[in-house]
């Protein structure tokens, strides 16, 4: 764990900052390595990039913030809601935030929607990637307590008080990267437009659901279910039926068209 990168001045540039921001470049540039096979130029995928960091963070973060308000806002000074530099962004309020940039962006160039998440959903696990290798420098989405051999030591300041625990991070770093493999493969084999976006949000939401259970960041008054799943849980399986709803439809749709 380091959080601080290096002070510009009186400026504190952290770590975090840093991977997030290579996490977007990296996202959309491998995103526009694949644009040709939807009729889509890579410039103009690089161009929708404004579109999805603005929207990624304004709903990245609104959601930590409501979701944290009483326990980390309320008695803070109100400046605090924008340090995103220190962390506490949400990736599904993020892919939600996103989502909804990449529509207008669409909307304005005249693009088709799904042709659009198709291309950049290729590209989201990389950035994600990147996102997730933040977080183990800043600290946060730690995990469990465990005495595995690969279990990570924060210092004894940190949360975890310096005992073993998952390197949930990095779990879902590694993840990423497989998933990238996968849907590169599928994207290249795939014509039906918006089944790439179906499969991405099916199989992050399988790989998320899975990885949040050896989390152990989250307090107890935030889980649900009668305490068994963690909040991110529960937005998985909504977003899988979203993911599963669209790949029936977009089949569907194919069929009747032929």
């Amino acid at each position: 764990m380091c959080r601080v990168a290096f002070h510009f001045g009186n400026l504190t540039i952290y770590w975090y900052g840093i991977f997030v921001a290579l996490g977007m470049i990296a996202g959309l540039w491998t995103a526009s390595r694949f644009s040709a096979g939807k009729g889509i130029s890579p410039e103009t995928v690089i161009d929708s990039g404004i579109w999805l960091v603005l929207g990624g963070i304004i709903g990245a973060r609104l959601y930590y913030v409501v979701a944290n308000w009483g326990s980390i806002f309320a008695n803070q000074p109100l400046y605090e809601i924008f340090m995103i530099q220190k962390g506490g962004l949400v990736y599904y309020g993020g892919l939600v935030g996103g989502l909804a940039g990449a529509y207008l962006f669409a909307r304005s160039k005249k693009l088709a929607f799904l042709k659009l998440c198709d291309v950049l959903a290729v590209g989201l696990p990389v950035g994600h990637f990147f996102g997730r290798i933040g977080c183990f420098m800043n600290g946060c989405c730690y995990g469990k307590p465990t005495n595995l051999p690969w279990a990570i030591h924060f210092p004894a300041s940190h949360e975890t008080g310096g005992v073993g625990v998952h390197p949930t991070e990095l779990y879902e770093a590694g993840l990423n990267i497989l998933l990238f493999f996968w849907l590169a493969n599928y994207f290249r084999k795939t014509k039906i437009d918006g089944l790439v976006t179906s499969c991405y949000l099916m199989s992050y939401a399988i790989l998320r659901f899975c990885v949040e259970f050896f989390r152990g960041d989250y307090p107890q008054s935030q889980m649900i279910f009668n305490g068994v799943f963690t909040p991110a849980q529960g937005l998985s399986i909504v977003i899988f039926i979203t993911g599963l709803a669209l790949h029936i439809g977009v089949k569907a749709k194919s069929k009747s068209s032929n």
